[in-house]
């Protein structure tokens, strides 16, 4: 099975397209350092919880929309690997510096799949 980084951010809904067009720049670089596939989702159906839910865990404020997106690695080797390029690439740093988003916000982290049908 894959390795998944996994992302939650909140994004104005007025950024819609910025980060939509951001992120179609974006995956070619991922896709360049070893990623498989990414993935970028648009909230839809996502409901208010009583103690938890995405919007409370990425402080979502009123005009804000929670995006939730992943990128596939062959392996976790592979995506080490890529985060070390990406962090030395000069093409990575601008996006860093034109973001349609408080990236202080964003959660993520890597996950070893437990079950995939």
């Amino acid at each position: 099975m894959h390795y998944v980084d996994g992302f939650v951010v909140a994004v104005p809904a007025a950024n819609k397209d910025a980060y939509k067009q951001m992120a179609a720049k974006a995956a070619p670089l991922f896709k360049e350092f070893g990623a498989l596939r990414v993935v970028e989702c648009w909230a839809d159906d996502v409901p208010d919880g009583k103690l938890t839910d995405f919007r409370m865990a990425v402080k979502a404020e009123e005009k804000e929309e929670v995006v939730f997106s992943w990128i596939e690695y062959p392996s976790k080797e592979v995506r080490d690997q890529a985060n070390a390029k990406m962090m030395s690439d000069p093409r990575m740093k601008e996006f860093g510096e034109s973001m349609p988003f408080d990236g202080k916000r964003m959660i993520y982290g890597g996950f070893a799949p437990l079950l995939d049908e």
